[in-house]
């Protein structure tokens, strides 16, 4: 799937789902809702999201020091915007890393040490909201009840969470044997065609360069860059904190109940397993689970809207923003050509 084609369909999946849960949910009395609301909500709302990317930034920079480099706020903005675009356009949220690596790599950063700052960025991500979907499934039962999708969803995406925190292990004690299957998996795409003759050598080397280089970074997280790498941990649920604030108030500004605890678990089971929808930003699902969803916490002719209001404030602005600064720092061309992974971009050393 090209950059374009990944674009199109989340727009598409994007406002035709909003379409349809708009339609089916929104009556006379969601205008009078609407017509009363706080409108200071918004504003809150906006302010919310900003601090929750300040945060991020913020942790990139101290996931960044514990492996003894350095970068600035302003770039870790950067990749926090990057982060949203890449996610948009690729399947179950795969295409952040890439743009990412390639701006650290092109400020003079190892593709090694990139891919372990990026990934431990995401592994954290994980992590915490890992340990909020049992709580919510234990304090919050209903959350999952009756909702056979988001229960087939969750369960599928248990078992892929455990294989990857599998693979990260392995790939800290037994380098070896990621090299191992790097070397057979390379040896595989020469023998279908996808890789030449003459190109093997370079890179299974390179592969397992970036492997050693992966490998240390990860242990400097946990030796000398262990207190950055414990800021890292704290900007990680400061920016959660705020980013799940979002919900309970835009449901307040319409002058409706809502439970803060209970609002933060249904919106960490869902972002759960909105990391593993194979639709390109998790388009469509998101606005329609987020309907099913919030529909527990506020009534359904309000439910529909509240869920697209929160993929506005916690989506949509920094796609958009991400949109905006891949297109003016790398150009439609490169950023379509960091889109489909391109050999020659990360080949080229200094």
């Amino acid at each position: 799937m090209s950059l374009k084609k990944g674009l199109i369909l989340f727009l598409v999946l994007t406002f035709g789902v909003s379409t349809f849960i708009l339609l089916s949910s929104v009556e006379k009395s969601t205008y009078e809702m609407l017509l009363s609301a706080d409108r200071r909500g918004l504003l809150i709302a906006f302010i919310l999201v900003i601090i929750a990317w300040c945060f991020d930034a913020l942790r990139f920079c101290a996931v960044a020091r514990a492996a003894s480099e350095k970068i600035s706020f302003r770039l870790g903005m950067i990749l926090t915007w990057l982060h949203y675009f890449g996610c948009a356009v690729t399947p179950m949220q795969t295409g952040g890393g890439p743009f990412q690596v390639y701006v650290l790599y092109k400020g003079k950063m190892p593709i090694g040490k990139g891919v372990a700052i990026t990934l431990t960025r995401t592994l954290l991500t994980m992590l915490l909201l890992g340990m909020v979907v049992p709580l919510a499934v234990i304090m919050e039962p209903d959350l999952l009840k009756g909702h056979m999708i988001l229960t087939g969803f969750f369960s599928y995406v248990v078992i892929f969470v455990v294989f990857s925190w599998f693979l990260v292990v392995i790939s800290f004690f037994r380098p070896r044997l990621i090299k191992r299957w790097g070397q057979v998996i390379t040896l595989l795409l020469k023998r279908i065609g996808l890789v030449k003759p003459r190109s093997v050598l370079y890179i299974v080397r390179r592969v397992n360069s970036e492997i050693d280089n992966y490998n240390l970074n990860f242990r400097l997280f946990f030796t000398t860059g262990l207190p950055w790498f414990i800021r890292a941990v704290i900007f990680s649920c400061l920016h959660l904190l705020f980013l799940f604030s979002v919900l309970p108030v835009l449901i307040w500004s319409l002058g409706l109940e809502v439970s803060f605890f209970q609002a933060l678990l249904a919106q960490g089971v869902f972002l759960f397993v909105l990391y593993f929808v194979p639709t390109p930003g998790a388009s469509g699902f998101a606005e329609g689970g987020g309907a099913a969803l919030f529909s527990l916490l506020v009534p359904w002719n309000i439910a529909g809207v509240t869920a697209i209001a929160w993929r506005f404030f916690t989506e949509y602005l920094a796609i958009l923003m991400g949109a905006l600064v891949a297109i003016k720092m790398l150009g439609w061309g490169m950023t379509e050509e960091i889109f489909r992974k391109d050999r020659e971009a990360f080949e080229q050393d200094n």
